[in-house]
């Protein structure tokens, strides 16, 4: 029998609120999202297809075949009609000469509650709310982002009411956002800044070029995402957390780096950057594996090679996306070493032929 997209969101829902989820849990519910989406996105469907890989022939989520993330500025892919799809995400555009990819959400039930719970394992860590600035332009400017979405959604469920955006048409609200730390250093209430990690870079030659620093207070903490795009200047891991901690008073182990994409409905998290590169994981509905490109094949642990993610909350698109990021896998989750190069970046490359070949039949 069928299953439906109401039935879907269901089980997603239920299976993101269970403690005792087990690896056979998430196989079996890994299989059937895989099913619903073999019968409803036909680009995804010819793929699978073409490479041997159906319902019936697989019998665990290593199996699924893991589309490349390039794929999604050259395809639509989606179960639902895109005319019926009432939230679609878009990449920056920052490679491909601005083309986007984009991701298509029937609903933002699966993704705000896969958000939300992750988000407060992680970065709230049993808080229940903190007064928040938000270095990002919010959804008004940018309706189609999936970050500017993220932190609304993170300042209005755990952030206090005086919580503000400081990125206007302008740029960096500097004088607004001085104030507001100043503020919390003042009357000593803990405060966190979350943004675009660019956008943190801003902040830091603001507050050098006025030769001011924070203690912010204790319990504060800082999440940044994104990388640097083009945006500011380049920092290196060590050197940019340090930065931070030094002008803000923050220790590194409060600095949380979000590695998180539009192609995915699931974001990891690290605790904190004491030391660099961290250990980032996932919430039980996400899992990852190290690969090949070009077969598709898991490495060996402890070998170095390009991230797959398989994200159970992306049910309208594809749930396994082969990325152009490497990793190693560790005890806990994995490393993220940065963008792959050589022949790995050429595997993607080739990946990425493969897929469209097949998908358009």
């Amino acid at each position: 029998m069928d299953v439906t997209e109401a039935q879907i969101i269901a089980a997603l829902l239920e299976f993101f609120d269970r403690k005792d989820a087990t690896d056979e849990d998430f196989d079996r519910l890994a299989l059937r999202i895989f099913a619903y989406q073999f019968e409803n996105n036909q680009p995804y469907r010819r793929f699978a297809a073409a490479r041997g890989r159906t319902p019936l022939s697989i019998r665990n989520w290593r199996d699924i075949p893991a589309v490349p993330i390039d794929a999604f500025k050259d395809l639509t892919l989606s179960c639902r009609p895109t005319e019926e799809i009432a939230h679609v995400f878009m990449t920056s555009g920052t490679t491909r000469g601005g083309q986007r990819g984009r991701s298509y959400h029937p609903t933002l039930a699966v993704y705000d509650r896969s958000m939300i719970l992750n988000f407060r394992q992680r970065f709230m860590q049993g808080l229940d709310r903190i007064r928040m600035g938000i270095l990002f332009p919010d959804e008004q400017a940018m309706p189609n982002s999936s970050l500017a979405h993220y932190l609304a959604l993170a300042r209005r469920e755990c952030g206090t009411p005086d919580s503000e955006g400081f990125i206007d048409g302008a740029g960096l609200a500097t004088a607004r956002l001085l104030a507001a730390l100043a503020h919390a250093e003042a009357r000593g209430e803990p405060y966190a800044l979350l943004g675009a990690s660019y956008s943190f870079v801003h902040l830091l030659d603001a507050l050098q070029r006025q030769g001011r620093r924070f203690a912010l207070p204790p319990g504060s903490r800082i999440l940044d995402t994104g990388g640097f795009k083009g945006q500011s200047r380049e920092l290196a891991a060590d050197e940019f957390y340090d930065a931070l901690s030094a002008a803000l008073g923050v220790p590194r182990d409060r600095c949380i780096n979000m590695y998180g994409m539009t192609e995915l409905s699931t974001q990891f998290y690290d605790w904190g950057n004491e030391t660099c590169p961290p250990v980032k994981s996932g919430p039980h509905w996400i899992r990852t594996r190290v690969v090949n490109p070009l077969t598709g094949q898991d490495l060996p642990a402890g070998e170095t090679g390009v991230l797959v993610h398989h994200d159970l909350a992306h049910f309208n698109s594809v749930s396994a996306i082969l990325t152009e990021d490497a990793g190693i896998v560790v005890p806990g989750g994995f490393r993220l070493l940065g963008r792959v190069d050589g022949a790995d970046s050429k595997g993607c490359s080739v990946a990425v032929e493969e897929f469209l070949k097949a998908a358009r039949g």
